[in-house]
């Protein structure tokens, strides 16, 4: 809530002759999101793209998790039906939600006893031919989703995201109520694994998602936390993300 900014007067800039461009557009993962990146990519890095735009367009959220299969839930990412039948009835708790959304648009926990899973099939289909990722259910999700920020490969700290009363879902847009937190041994042993990939693909503002001490989704768009993060812990987030970008522009 309030104004956290003011806007200038509105002018036409040639991206070439600034110093650094911020990449921040919210998914879905759609033409106008891939194209963005591919104009970006015709002026980095002779002006800097935070985050770096190649690697922005080939790190989808909810798909590069796959590179640490052993941080992450059981997981699976198809638009077979019968794969999904197959991954609920092994695991029977699930989350299924669009590969491509953010924000908790269309994530559905679906339960041992839950029938619904053709029928959300169904809808999805209908809407696009992308397919679905469909993750275990983690009960520790109740006690928080945590968001840890990670500037250039390093954590600086994190947030805890609690569903709202009879919610599985802890983003803040649906209603995810922002906690304090410390990050633990199993936090940072996930940046640690992480980080050097992210910082050799130039992903400088990164936010990742834990949950009971799983990593489930690596945000390089728009991760959100930066604020409740300064708040909580009255960390200057902003003036470690210029630092990096200054150290990147120097090299």
């Amino acid at each position: 809530m309030g104004n956290h900014f003011t806007l200038g007067e509105f002018q036409e800039i040639d991206l070439n002759t600034q110093d650094v461009v911020w990449l921040r557009q919210d998914p879905p993962f759609d033409m106008g999101y891939i194209t963005t990146t591919h104009i970006l990519d015709m002026i980095h890095p002779k002006t800097l793209v935070v985050n770096d735009p190649t690697w922005v367009r080939n790190y989808p959220e909810k798909l590069l998790v796959l590179q640490f299969p052993d941080l992450t839930p059981p997981t699976t990412i198809a638009r077979d039906l019968e794969t999904l039948k197959a991954f609920k009835a092994e695991h029977e708790d699930i989350i299924l939600k669009p590969l491509y959304g953010n924000g908790g648009a269309g994530v559905f926990r679906l339960g041992k006893d839950d029938k619904n899973m053709t029928s959300l099939h169904e809808l999805f289909s209908g809407i696009n031919r992308e397919p679905l990722i469909a993750q275990k259910f983690l009960s520790d999700v109740s006690k928080g989703d945590k968001r840890v920020i990670i500037i250039d490969g390093e954590p600086v700290g994190a947030i805890n995201r609690v569903p709202a009363k009879g919610e599985t879902r802890s983003n803040m847009h649906v209603g995810g109520r922002p906690e304090k937190v410390e990050m633990d041994a199993r936090d940072y042993e996930i940046c640690e694994r992480i980080g050097p990939l992210l910082r050799e693909k130039g992903q400088i503002f990164v936010g990742i998602d834990v949950i009971g001490g799983n990593l489930t989704e690596i945000n390089v768009t728009s991760p959100t936390g930066i604020q409740e993060l300064e708040r909580f812990d009255g960390i200057n987030v902003a003036e470690k993300i210029w630092a990096a970008i200054e150290a990147r522009r120097k090299k």
